[in-house]
């Protein structure tokens, strides 16, 4: 909200200094109330919610799995310890178990390493969809918002969330000049 203002006041401040003779209008929306009003938003919002569950039901499993091996594994290790340390296992047995004890963490490391790397895709994928999903819920508002905005006659419409420029007359778009005066 501070941009917003300090924005306001330098382009009032322009506005003064320029032979502009039209009054600068400013208003602002929250997006964070008519996302969470408009259904279509809400729609693409319940979506977003069940996607993320599927994926997170599907981490769980993969993290009881993960947990379930690396305990199997504890187990057998401390098996094998004691059995070691009781001289019961022969030399070909030790070697038996510790063959096997390596496939096994080498299968746990695998496993966690392909559980970070799910959990990445996931959360790209998730990002990417929502993205997606909400493209089109943003461009209505925001034709909805310069449409409200041509209509009540302001010059410029701000976010008051994201204190972005959703809106801007291009009465007052001076980008071509300032690329004039750089260009000298």
């Amino acid at each position: 909200m501070k941009k917003i203002i300090y924005t306001a006041v330098i382009l009032f401040i322009a506005a003064g200094f320029s032979n502009v003779k039209a009054q600068v209008k400013i208003a602002f929306v929250d997006s964070d109330v008519i996302i969470k009003q408009l259904p279509e938003a809400q729609t693409v919002q319940k979506k977003m919610e069940e996607l993320q569950k599927q994926y997170l039901d599907t981490i769980s499993m993969r993290e009881n799995d993960l947990k379930s091996k690396a305990d199997d594994f504890k187990t057998k290790y401390e098996d094998a310890q004691k059995q070691l340390e009781s001289g019961k296992l022969s030399g070909d047995q030790a070697k038996n178990v510790e063959a096997q004890l390596t496939e096994m963490q080498t299968e746990i490391q695998k496993l966690d390493q392909d559980l970070a790397s799910y959990k990445q895709e996931i959360q790209q994928t998730l990002v990417n969809t929502q993205a997606s999903l909400f493209k089109p819920v943003k461009d209505h508002i925001t034709s909805v918002i310069s449409d409200v905005a041509k209509e009540l006659k302001y010059n410029m419409v701000f976010d008051k969330q994201s204190d972005a420029l959703i809106y801007g007359d291009k009465d007052i778009d001076i980008t071509f000049k300032v690329m004039e005066k750089l260009n000298k």
